[in-house]
């Protein structure tokens, strides 16, 4: 080890997306869903995780009950300290705390001498009286002790002093870390930088948080400065989820703090560079229990975080990925994704190419053929930057390399709006289709019922595909989107529709287009077919 590496400081990372993350609109985590979350936390390998208030509700009182066993972080629990007029011993809320199954206890008190008076309505005295007797308490408990000051920078700007006391007395009552909380998200990166320091001169910078919300689009320049001014606690959550508009995002904290070398060559934390890889993996475990599509433009696990379609960048990213990456994607668990579009070079396809281990020779005359028919059919509306399926297969159609597994000779979808048995208006959507199997004599028809006529006809083409019948039957149609690319009542209209292999978790994007909706969902429904049965190496039967 060398004597730079011995002399790191070392910075602790509290995750709160099970609690503060919590308080987003929209989002209300069940107790598999915080136990799935959780572990994913615990392997990242971070210091704190905040699991939720025990005593508050049904799904975090389970959560405390039987608590996660974890590898690397602190079981961390939620609470307010002792109201006033209470003793600990009387105030319900703290011992539902105090008592949980957590390793740590943060609990959070007004520093805001406005709040104070208008929210509590107590006296600047009583509230510093039940931060020292809460702290005490969590101590006297076994328990690692924490204060979040809430309004921390909008109280110190209005009354320093009264804002440095909070601190101190959490600090001098034994809290091992002091947290200053931008609650409102109004503080700017200057003030934050100025003010931490500050409060470095009543607390060590050693038992300072720092705890960011987003309001100013600053929560990951604010953490970042806070850790310049000598705190050495980091609070946020994955994918930057919270209240308002959200918290200080870990999934771009934490690879900051880790590659790039003002921060990386002065502190370490828990999260190893081969931990930091599974990074866009947690970053995505989150999305899917949310049910919400990821930021495919978030920095450092986006999906177009590495990508680029201008084919001069795509050929200086081949030969020397430093042109145009500030670190390398792998180190995050991300890939490079070099699009192919309108905008594209050759380099482009051959990355693309390379991307689903085809290989070509780069001198190949067909990648020419290949790139203008892209240029054609992106002027015509499709988007295979947003279909790397359909590119693929447009690519081996033009490279001579597609099996003809079957054709559809005809299809038919019927929308009928009737009254039900129960005398209800329903409207029921139906659809027939006509395939020819290769190698078969008769034609297969089939027929399938769904709620929508896109859904009608992908149910009767998926219903009897012959001898291929098994390399479908585990794919469902899982996303669809259309936009209308003209105006007036013939526009143009371009499909994109996700599909996903039930039984091994992988997807693919396809993409139809058409003056009619339905021709444009049929195609990018034969398109995901025809590319499971490419991926299969199903066999052909002439």
């Amino acid at each position: 080890m060398t004597q730079g590496a011995m002399t790191k400081e070392r910075l602790y990372l509290f995750d709160t997306t099970l609690r503060d993350g919590a308080q987003t609109t929209g989002i209300d985590f069940s107790l598999a869903d915080k136990r799935r979350i959780a572990a994913v936390l615990d392997d990242l390998g971070l210091d704190y995780i905040e699991g939720g208030f025990p005593g508050a509700n049904t799904t975090d009182t389970d959560f405390f009950e039987s608590r996660p066993n974890f590898a690397n972080a602190r079981f961390t629990a939620f609470g307010m300290v002792k109201r006033a007029g209470r003793s600990v011993e009387n105030d319900n809320g703290l011992q539902a705390v105090l008592t949980s199954k957590a390793d740590a206890v943060c609990l959070v008190a007004k520093a805001w001498d406005y709040h104070v008076r208008v929210a509590l309505g107590v006296t600047n005295e009583e509230n510093l009286a039940g931060i020292d007797q809460s702290m005490r308490a969590v101590a006297a408990a076994g328990r690692e002790a924490m204060l979040d000051c809430e309004h921390f920078f909008d109280g110190y700007k209005a009354n320093r002093a009264y804002a440095l006391s909070v601190a101190k007395t959490a600090y001098d009552a034994g809290a091992r870390w002091v947290v200053l909380c931008d609650t409102n998200g109004g503080t700017l990166p200057h003030e934050v930088e100025r003010i931490v320091a500050d409060v470095a001169t009543v607390v060590p910078g050693s038992h300072l948080g720092i705890h960011t919300h987003n309001d100013t689009e600053n929560a990951v320049a604010n953490t970042l400065m806070a850790v310049r001014a000598g705190a050495r606690q980091i609070q946020g959550t994955l994918n930057g989820i919270g209240e308002r508009c959200g918290n200080a995002n870990m999934t771009s904290v934490i690879p900051t703090l880790l590659l790039k070398s003002e921060f990386a060559d002065r502190f370490d934390t828990g999260v190893t560079p081969e931990r930091l890889c599974t990074l866009s993996h947690a970053s995505r475990v989150l999305d899917e229990v949310l049910n919400r599509a990821p930021n495919r433009h978030a920095p450092y696990v986006g999906e177009s975080a590495f990508a680029t379609k201008a084919g001069i960048h795509a050929s200086a990213l081949m030969k020397e990925p430093e042109t145009y990456e500030h670190v390398p994607p792998e180190s995050v668990g991300n890939t490079r994704r070099l699009l192919v579009s309108a905008q594209a070079g050759k380099s482009n396809v051959l990355a693309a190419l390379q991307r689903v281990k085809f290989d070509v020779d780069k001198d190949d005359p067909r990648l020419a053929l290949l790139l203008d028919e892209v240029k054609v059919r992106e002027a015509a509306g499709y988007s295979f930057e947003a279909a790397e399926a359909s590119f693929e297969l447009l690519a081996r159609r033009t490279l001579g390399t597609v099996p003809q597994y079957f054709t559809v000779d005809s299809f038919r979808v019927m929308v009928e709006r009737r009254h039900n048995a129960l005398g209800a208006l329903v409207t029921v959507s139906e659809a027939i289709v006509k395939v020819n199997i290769a190698g078969e004599p008769e034609a297969l028809w089939s027929v399938g019922e769904g709620n929508g006529p896109v859904n009608a006809l992908d149910q009767a083409l998926r219903r009897d595909l012959g001898r291929y019948q098994k390399h479908i039957k585990d794919v469902q149609l899982v996303d669809y989107k259309v936009r209308i690319l003209t105006g007036g009542t013939e526009a143009v209209t371009r499909v994109l529709v996700e599909s996903l292999d039930t039984r091994t978790g992988e997807s693919w994007v396809t993409v139809g287009v058409s003056p009619n909706i339905i021709d444009a969902s049929f195609e990018a429904l034969l398109d995901a077919i025809n590319y499971k049965l490419i991926k299969d190496k199903a066999a052909v039967v002439a």
